[in-house]
């Protein structure tokens, strides 16, 4: 029995420091919060607050039409994976330089449906930016691609600076800002494809110009044997060879040490630069933060709530049973709420709608234990054997209830592909495999650690439900 409470306690233990670890890092009003000397050293490395969704955090929701009509059928997929790529690295530098304030944009395709063939759409959410303009300004661009050689003009000289240490500080050079376009661009490529090599099997990708073009890369070649031409997309850097020799008939490699998959990456995303994707904005909506801060209110007011009735129900309605409930329901809520800090899960409005239905689902496979206890006690079993039994018998049903949910949130998620639906679903998805190990090991270890002698009225007063007590049977000593 001391075993059993032992075990438990280090549970509690466990839970108490995975709620003090979600509660110590999240940032209060901008801030992180004070912290215990001890946790101050791990708290400033992990700082590791929830990731809101737009419509908690607000900012701005873009949906933009991407025309495909030119581009063949079994490359749309591709196409629209690479504009997306760029969209998303676009969105990503401009948010470092400190021009938009967003690090985490959600950018996702949606596929045109019936009646909308020749067009996809491209739904990009800002979390936190509210200037519309300058998000379409940022976004709304073709993505470019063009050759560039290393300019002969001498560099910007480098200004080093003295740090308070007295040591030299060199700042961080872009090794590629020197070089100048070759006037090669994206337009005159025709193809990009991977190859392998017959010899050793390496794959290496194979370029085709026109005609144009191969008299442009002729020239550019032959001016620059020995020299780097380096490929960029959108203003960065995918690749940059060494020139061999000189290159005629608009045909190339670019080899290295690739794998079949970055191969692969190099060969869409220069394939697509050289057949941009043109996109148009078709609506465009500002979500306020105070729109998000009340939704975030109403839905955290919401949890807490529904979690107080729920343990006033299983108190006073199971008692003892109860309270072990509630205990292990909010080891439960803390576990979960950590497995979404860690995951990186993002929490909107929809998600949360998720978590608290993962709570309900919890609660349901306790009360179905505890009714199968109750019957057991009533059938005359001692106190231990009626919460074996009773669990053993509840299992099957809690595991085929929740399996249906599970696959329930496994095709929400796959198949109605929206954000605010795959943030239900995942969140539900984790809250009901969670809840599932809270039903079955910590409520079952609890149970048994707070197992009282059989045959009293105590016993049968605690482990009675309702309006009606227990009757266990006393054990016997011979």
């Amino acid at each position: 029995m001391w075993k059993k409470r032992i075990w438990a306690l280090i549970v509690v233990i466990i839970g108490l420091a995975l709620g003090l670890y979600v509660y110590k890092s999240e940032p209060v009003n901008g801030h992180a919060p004070a912290k215990p000397a001890i946790l101050t050293g791990f708290f400033n490395r992990h700082p590791n607050p929830f990731k809101l969704g737009l419509d908690l955090s607000g900012g701005t929701h873009l949906v933009y039409e991407a025309d495909v009509s030119k581009i063949p059928s079994g490359q749309v997929s591709s196409s629209m994976e690479v504009l997306r790529n760029v969209v998303e690295a676009r969105v990503n530098s401009k948010a470092v330089s400190g021009v938009l304030g967003v690090l985490e944009p959600l950018i996702q395709i949606k596929e045109g449906g019936i009646g909308a063939a020749g067009s996809e759409q491209l739904i990009v959410d800002l979390p936190g930016v509210t200037d519309v303009t300058q998000a379409e300004d940022t976004i709304g661009q073709t993505p470019t691609l063009d050759f560039r050689i290393k300019s002969d003009k001498e560099a910007a000289p480098i200004n080093a600076t003295v740090g308070p240490d007295g040591k030299v500080v060199l700042p961080e050079v872009d090794p590629y800002a020197n070089y100048v376009s070759t006037g090669l661009t994206g337009r005159y490529l025709k193809t990009a494809a991977v190859q392998f090599d017959q010899n050793t099997g390496s794959p290496y990708v194979a370029l085709t110009f026109d005609a144009d073009g191969a008299q442009l890369f002729d020239a550019v070649t032959k001016a620059n044997l020995g020299k780097t031409v380096a490929i960029f997309l959108d203003n960065k850097v995918i690749s940059a060879p060494t020139v061999q020799s000189e290159i005629t008939g608009g045909q190339a490699i670019i080899t290295g040490s690739f794998s079949p998959q970055q191969a692969k990456a190099l060969a869409d995303s220069l394939s697509y630069g050289a057949l941009p994707v043109p996109i148009h904005l078709l609506s465009s909506e500002l979500i306020g933060p105070s729109l998000g801060a009340a939704a975030m209110h109403d839905g955290v007011k919401a949890g807490i709530i529904g979690f107080l009735v729920i343990a006033l129900f299983l108190i006073l309605w199971y008692r003892l049973p109860g309270v072990v409930a509630v205990v292990a329901l909010g080891l439960y809520v803390v576990m979960t709420l950590a497995i979404f800090k860690l995951l990186h899960v993002t929490l909107s409005s929809a998600a949360i709608a998720g978590f608290i239905i993962s709570i309900g689902v919890a609660v349901d496979a306790n009360v179905l234990i505890f009714e199968r206890i109750k019957e057991e006690l009533h059938g005359g079993r001692t106190t231990s054997d009626a919460i074996t039994a009773g669990f053993d018998r509840a299992w099957l049903s809690i595991r085929d209830s929740n399996i249906s949910t599970m696959i329930t949130a496994v095709i929400l998620f796959s198949i109605f592909g929206g954000t605010f639906v795959r943030g239900f679903a995942i969140t539900l998805l984790l809250g009901v495999l969670v809840s599932m190990l809270s039903a079955i090991l910590i409520t079952r270890l609890f149970l048994r650690s707070v197992a009282t002698k059989d045959g009293t009225r105590a016993t049968n007063f605690l482990f009675g439900s309702g309006f009606s007590s227990a009757k266990s049977k006393a054990v016997l000593k011979k």
